[in-house]
């Protein structure tokens, strides 16, 4: 979709830059020097759009792909694109059959998990790539160190019979966005501790080594091992906001053109609960966003946009489709756009300051904007 065409035919966007995220992989590559670099594109590519990005990260230097759960990793593949891809979520009944077939790599941290990849090689006649998973402290997915050794065993036997080959062994950081936190260390000292038992035990010492998130790849240059897995800050928003931006770009900038403008008398409650009521006769703008679209309700009061050259705060409740805008005596009419935020060079909200004003992180600002907002991609600004 052309952005002229999009502008014709839709009440919001979001305007994802293509040249940005190119830039923030260049720049991420370049902070892990000897290190690969996998972009994770789950979740529709954080909301940017899941097939352009990861196009785009591959053309700046990605060398793999990383995706939450195997029916994302499908969707590239159907799409034409022939990268290594990791999926790593993977519960009872996924289709581990087609995952192989298409040359998926998963990952296991359990051993079933390895049975029922084990199962799907044998239906397939496709020996499975596996990268063995170890929690190292964030007490969420991957094998508890005490653990650690039978997942190993399990997955060398099984790899003895041809069914699978294991790839790869990583972990995940808890804290690794707050600069200095001890639990650091300590994940990656366990971390080395399960590779040293991993290449005790008969483990190729040519499996990849990864553990840092988008955080640690800026931050903690011990952690890089053989490949850094880089989320956020591909779209260029950073991991650790109290240290700054380290260049990367945001590639995002939401917009929507007002549905329609009034002029209204002094006291008036405007949206449900009647949470804003005016102070003098003003103009209220209607924007057509509301929170089926991702806009959260407790942006109500809170957050704001830029409208007629101005910072506006978001007036009243936040309603399904909808929120309002107070223009004061300044011009408005339907049609006019409003930006909710983008890389800040027109004077807009950054994510950042939305994710600061509604006390959440730039992950869900950007993750929550719904099917109903078409991403149109666009190459520099």
């Amino acid at each position: 979709m052309s952005l002229s065409t999009a502008h014709q035919v839709t009440p919001a966007e979001a305007r994802v830059d293509l040249a940005a995220i190119r830039h923030n992989v260049g720049l991420l590559a370049e902070s892990a020097p000897g290190a690969a670099l996998m972009a994770a594109v789950k979740a529709d590519a954080y909301g940017h759009g899941l097939v352009p990005v990861a196009r785009a990260c591959l053309e700046a230097g990605a060398a793999r792909l990383g995706t939450a759960f195997v029916r994302e990793a499908l969707a590239l593949r159907e799409a034409g694109v022939t990268a290594p891809i990791l999926s790593w979520i993977i519960t009872p009944g996924e289709p581990l059959d087609e995952a192989l077939l298409q040359d998926v790599e998963l990952s296991a941290s359990a051993s079933w998990v390895i049975d029922e990849i084990a199962a799907a090689a044998g239906r397939t006649g496709r020996t499975a790539r596996v990268h063995l998973k170890v929690d190292t402290g964030i007490t969420r997915g991957g094998a508890p160190i005490a653990e650690w050794p039978t997942l190993v065993e399990k997955a060398l036997a099984v790899q003895a019979g041809g069914a699978i080959e294991i790839t790869g062994i990583w972990s995940h950081f808890a804290c690794a966005d707050i600069p200095g936190h001890p639990s650091i260390d300590r994940q990656i000292s366990t971390f080395d501790e399960a590779l040293a038992m991993a290449d005790k035990a008969g483990v190729s010492s040519t499996v990849i080594r990864h553990i840092s998130n988008s955080a640690a790849t800026l931050t903690v240059p011990r952690a890089r091992y053989d490949m850094v897995r880089t989320g956020i800050a591909l779209y260029g928003l950073s991991p650790v906001p109290e240290l700054g931006d380290f260049g990367l770009r945001p590639a995002m900038t939401l917009t929507a053109r007002l549905a329609q403008a009034k002029r209204v008398p002094v006291g008036s409650g405007v949206s449900y609960g009647h949470l804003y009521v005016t102070e003098r006769e003003t103009t209220l703008g209607l924007v057509p966003l509301g929170y089926a679209d991702g806009i959260m309700r407790h942006a109500t009061n809170l957050a704001e946009v830029l409208a007629a050259g101005k910072r506006r705060t978001i007036a009243g409740r936040v309603c399904m489709d909808q929120f309002m805008l107070d223009f004061g005596d300044d011009p408005a009419e339907a049609g006019d756009e409003v930006i909710l935020f983008g890389p800040g060079d027109h004077g807009e909200p950054t994510c950042q300051e939305w994710a600061d004003s509604l006390g959440t992180i730039t992950h869900e600002i950007v993750t929550r904007i719904g099917s109903r907002v078409p991403r149109v991609h666009v190459d520099g600004r």
